[in-house]
């Protein structure tokens, strides 16, 4: 159904992309599209620490003490998988190079920054492994490749099916190069969904023949908050947008039918988190209302060098208004699958900021690279899973620097994170939801220390790192792996539900065929359907997706791969 105006329920990715293809392909003015948000971001964050919005730093940390920076997450993107995420930067000029869009801007500094991974892989005594011989036996091939073969008619097999659940008999496919590679560089566990990673297996098959080296990664210039959202803020502000903050929607009003499924929104009910006003807005005829209907950093919490991060209990914003409105109809899924199982979802991570280079040049040294072109992923040197075997311990990212536009030349800036966060450190005798910043940097440098090949260890130099940090701010978010958790296909809802005049979801929540979730790629679609919906565009004028699933030479090398 046609509408004129619009109404965004959270201001991400998604929902922003909609206001963009709104705009330039719906013909649309900037006035008439109105964004109700608690931030501008979204999961796609990154700030100087004394910018942040979590609300637990800002009670309880004067600003004079604030320092650092700080990203929740970190994104890699994959030009050859994320085609509406480019098509979409194309269209917005870069918010830190003049005269490149930002889609030039990135594919720019990516052309001069190429990602080359020389240390996907390290273990204790071991050093550097060599992970591309992926470590595949016969059976991990066999049920691999049923995986990848089981045509789209039957993925409904996989409801409610974990990947521990589909590799029930084959537990040494959880001791593969391979599945600790994929792990972290994607964020499954054992307990996430088999039809997630099937999904995977279909968009990103081609990354078997280049995983250990992860040369397919593509990287923004600077943190994702400048690279990709603030060019976006900056565009839809020019063109009139309303983008309006420190709101959190609480429910929504429906139209009365008797007889019909109809699903229309009449209503929004709104909480000023800064004042606590209650508003309502009416909601017309010509309004569509498009809702992010999660988020992976919803109830995210922010400790420091000295504190950890507190666990919020909080359902999530997004998800909250999600579930109320999905117990009033039949097809809006079940929210309860993704926020209601934080074992499954939860992880931590830490953004370190330090005034020099002594421990980013040590850990060039140590894995033999320059920074920005890795992801290492340190493996235990003991068994520490429930069935006990090995598995990751902790990853980090070394950012090509500078990673913030306002950072100093001398300043660095390294993220990380524990996939697992009730599992202790090896190091520091604790769970890593439980550490401190400065406990996560020991953490570290334990890891780093058990790989070193030396002959200079870097304990040698460990008061020097210690003396060189800002600041190491853990961040703990219950559901950054959320959009895995086991689930039918049904649990989501579909961007557009059947019965819908006026209602949209959009996000990593939705269900989108052939898409891959937690991707920049599937935020960006689901914002594109929403838009072509109410614009009345055609859905054939959609960016066209790729499916190397279908692609025989990308199968045959993926094949040769699963043998070496």
């Amino acid at each position: 159904m046609i509408k004129k105006k619009a109404i965004m329920i959270g201001a991400g990715l998604s929902n922003m992309a909609a206001a963009v293809y709104l705009i330039q392909e719906g013909g649309w003015f900037g006035d008439a599209i109105t964004f109700y948000s608690l931030d501008d971001h979204g999961s796609n964050d990154g700030a100087p620490v004394s910018e942040t919005t979590d609300e637990y730093w800002n009670k309880n940390h004067p600003l004079e003490n604030t320092k650092g920076y700080v990203a929740r997450g970190g994104r890699m993107l994959n030009y050859r998988t994320y085609v509406d995420l480019m098509d979409l930067l194309g269209r917005i000029p870069s918010a830190t190079e003049p005269n490149m869009t930002a889609e030039e801007d990135t594919r720019s500094f990516d052309a001069q920054h190429r990602t080359f991974d020389k240390a996907r892989l390290l273990e204790g005594s071991k050093g550097i492994l060599d992970a591309g011989h992926l470590g595949f036996n016969n059976k991990d091939r066999l049920l691999m490749t049923k995986l990848i073969m089981m045509p789209d008619s039957e993925e409904e097999k996989l409801d409610n099916v974990s990947i521990a659940e589909y590799f029930k008999d084959d537990p040494h496919m959880f001791q593969t190069n391979f599945w600790y590679m994929w792990e972290t560089t994607f964020a499954f566990r054992t307990q996430s969904s088999a039809q997630e990673l099937r999904r995977y297996m279909h968009q990103m098959i081609y990354e078997f023949t280049q995983i250990e080296h992860l040369v397919g990664v593509n990287r923004t210039r600077y943190n994702q908050y400048e690279s990709i959202m603030l060019p976006l803020i900056n565009y839809l502000k020019d063109q009139g947008c309303r983008i309006i903050l420190n709101r959190r929607i609480t429910d929504l009003d429906f139209k009365e039918t008797k007889m019909t499924d109809e699903i229309t929104v009449t209503g929004m009910t709104m909480t000023n988190t800064e004042t606590d006003e209650v508003e309502h807005i009416t909601v017309d005829d010509d309004t569509a209302v498009i809702f992010t209907n999660g988020s992976i950093t919803d109830s995210a919490t922010l400790g420091d060098y000295n504190t950890p991060a507190p666990e919020n209990m909080d359902y999530g914003a997004a998800a909250g208004l999600w579930k109320q409105i999905a117990s009033k109809f039949y097809n809006l899924g079940n929210p309860d699958k993704f926020f209601a199982d934080r074992n499954a979802s939860e992880w931590v991570s830490f953004t370190l900021t330090t005034k020099n280079h002594t421990l980013l040049n040590e850990i060039e040294r140590i894995t033999t690279q320059i920074p920005g072109n890795a992801l290492n992923s340190f493996l235990s040197t003991k068994p520490i899973t429930p069935l006990g075997q090995k598995d990751v311990n902790m990853s980090i990212v070394v950012h090509h620097q500078p990673h913030f536009t306002t950072q100093k030349p001398n300043e660095a800036v390294i993220w990380g994170y524990f996939l697992y966060p009730r599992r202790s450190g090896e190091f520091v005798d604790k769970p890593y939801i439980e550490m401190t910043g400065k406990e996560m940097l020991q953490e570290l440098i334990g890891q780093l220390a058990k790989v070193d090949p030396g002959p200079i260890n870097i304990r040698e130099k460990e008061a020097e790192i210690m003396d060189s940090v800002i600041n190491n701010i853990p961040v703990y978010m219950p559901y950054a792996s959320a959009l895995f958790n086991n689930r039918a296909k049904t649990d989501r809802p579909e961007v557009i539900p059947e019965h819908s005049t006026n209602l949209a979801f959009t996000g990593e929540f939705v269900e989108q065929p052939y898409q891959m979730i937690f991707t920049e790629q599937s935020a960006v679609r689901s914002g594109e359907i929403a838009a072509y919906h109410f614009a009345g565009i055609p859905m054939a004028k959609l960016v066209d997706t790729p499916r190397y699933d279908r692609d025989i030479k990308t199968l045959m090398r993926a094949t040769k791969k699963m043998f070496e």
